[in-house]
């Protein structure tokens, strides 16, 4: 063996050279914010696509013109941009203080759905959900399952779980959360009561609760899960055509299980490739809310097998770079409600596409930044803004921006330069108290001797007459 060969380097391996990557991008200043605006837009624009799409047969026999439901929804999908916008610009620190008016909005909202004449939808879609106000419809659920999860960044940041008490944080804010979710069940919507309480049970397992909390909230599940299929009706029936699908044969096709049966029909026909954009049958009246609850079997219809998987591993990537923010906040109030944020979108995403493909059973909620929706498009894509807010003020990011200057997105946009955390403010000492003297020196006076070190701990004996 020669000295040349001896000497010559190692090749890295590809471990080596995952690490590497890894650690190049826990480094990169931004590299959060800028990864989050890409998911986040690219799953906005493929719902555009898919809503022109799957509306069009609909949107033809309802009102009359092929495209006037993609309209509305590019109308709910711009107004969505504008909340994201104002997401971005609004500093975290003022968006705490208007967390508690938020949450009451949104408690009010929903006993009002509950009054006969001001809610509807019970005899259209089975649960009295929401609230017309002219032209548009307003789903009150769909701002409580965000504003719970802001509640809980708010309310339980820098505390701990010390007792089972009403009067201790987590208690309190568990007691709110389950009067948002009576409420929500009282309209008939159980698939968004199941996505809010997901969002308030994991809030609750970020913040550090005992235990036992969320195991009593997972027993009261399992229960109120049993009631439901033991006591019959159309929510039974979707748990049996559930069983069914599992073992691949569901027996009512034209029945009770006939929108999965579609459902399935649809990804089928999509195979690997698709039958190309547009060229769908099952939204020709044979698959059921196709433009919404199903449109993830519209993507696979038409996309095929990629198409789903595309959409899959943006949501994934979606949950991965939304709790790396979480963990690399300012603070614990920006952590929790990352996370949150993160969390509510990312498990109501698998829950809808969990039924589609039959993991699930169904439960009638939709697929966020893709199925059609008013009220969804514009809180879905404005609490997104509120996350790339929290990428914003990661501490690397503020000092990036400090030196380099902002982004050029942000510059477009009119989006100010992200601030650190303010300090606390000192008590006042009156009008004509004299300045404080430092702590070193008022102990160095008191005790007649220097301190020792660099002041942060103190002998035994001091500690008791600070």
């Amino acid at each position: 063996m020669t000295a040349t060969s001896q000497q010559r380097p190692r090749s890295k391996s590809f471990g080596d050279r995952v690490r590497e990557l890894r650690e190049r991008a826990r480094q990169e200043a931004g590299l959060d914010y800028q990864l989050l605006r890409f998911i986040i837009f690219f799953l906005v624009g493929i719902g555009v696509l898919m809503v022109f799409s799957s509306s069009m047969a609909t949107s033809l026999t309802e009102d009359g013109g092929v495209w006037n439901q993609a309209l509305r929804q590019c109308v709910m999908v711009f107004l969505g941009l504008v909340a994201f916008w104002f997401g971005l610009k609004v500093s975290p620190h003022t968006l705490r203080k208007c967390v508690p008016w938020i949450v009451g909005l949104s408690i009010i909202l929903l006993i009002a759905v509950l009054i006969p004449g001001v809610g509807t939808g019970r005899e259209e879609v089975g649960s009295q959900s929401w609230i017309y106000l002219g032209p548009f419809s307003l789903q009150p659920s769909e701002l409580a399952r965000i504003a719970v999860g802001m509640f809980g960044a708010t309310v339980l940041a820098d505390k701990e779980h010390k007792s089972m008490k009403v009067t201790d944080p987590f208690m309190m804010y568990s007691l709110i959360a389950g009067v948002m979710f009576l409420l929500i069940v009282l309209q008939g919507d159980f698939g968004m009561a199941l996505s809010l309480a997901l969002v308030v049970v994991f809030t609750l397992i970020f913040a550090g609760v005992d235990w036992r909390v969320p195991a009593t909230i997972g027993v009261a599940a399992v229960c109120g899960l049993l009631f439901i299929f033991l006591s019959g009706g159309f929510r039974s029936n979707r748990f049996h055509t559930y069983f069914d699908a599992l073992v691949g044969n569901i027996s009512d096709t034209q029945g009770t299980g006939f929108q999965s049966y579609q459902g399935f029909l649809s990804l089928a026909d999509g195979g690997f490739w698709g039958v190309g954009i547009g060229q769908s049958r099952a939204k020709w009246f044979y698959l059921p809310e196709a433009k919404n609850d199903f449109i993830f079997a519209i993507v696979g219809e038409e996309l095929g097998w990629w198409g789903g998987a595309l959409v899959i591993v943006l949501f994934a990537a979606l949950g991965y770079v939304g709790l790396r923010t979480a963990m690399r906040a300012q603070n614990q109030f920006q952590s929790l409600l990352a996370a949150t944020l993160t969390i509510g979108v990312v498990t109501q995403a698998f829950v809808n596409i969990g039924y589609v493909i039959g993991l699930l059973p169904v439960t009638g909620i939709q697929l966020p930044m893709i199925s059609a929706g008013g009220t969804a498009a514009i809180i879905t894509i404005g609490s997104m803004g509120i996350l790339c807010n929290v990428a914003r003020h990661e501490p690397m990011q503020i000092s990036a921006m400090q030196n380099f200057g902002r982004p050029l997105f942000d510059r477009l946009l009119f989006i100010g330069e992200p601030q650190p955390v303010p300090k606390p403010k000192k008590k006042q000492q009156g009008r004509h108290a004299r300045p404080q003297e430092p702590r070193s020196r008022v102990r160095e006076e008191r005790f007649g001797r220097p301190v020792t070190g660099s002041g942060r701990r103190y002998p035994r004996a001091e500690r008791r007459y600070r």
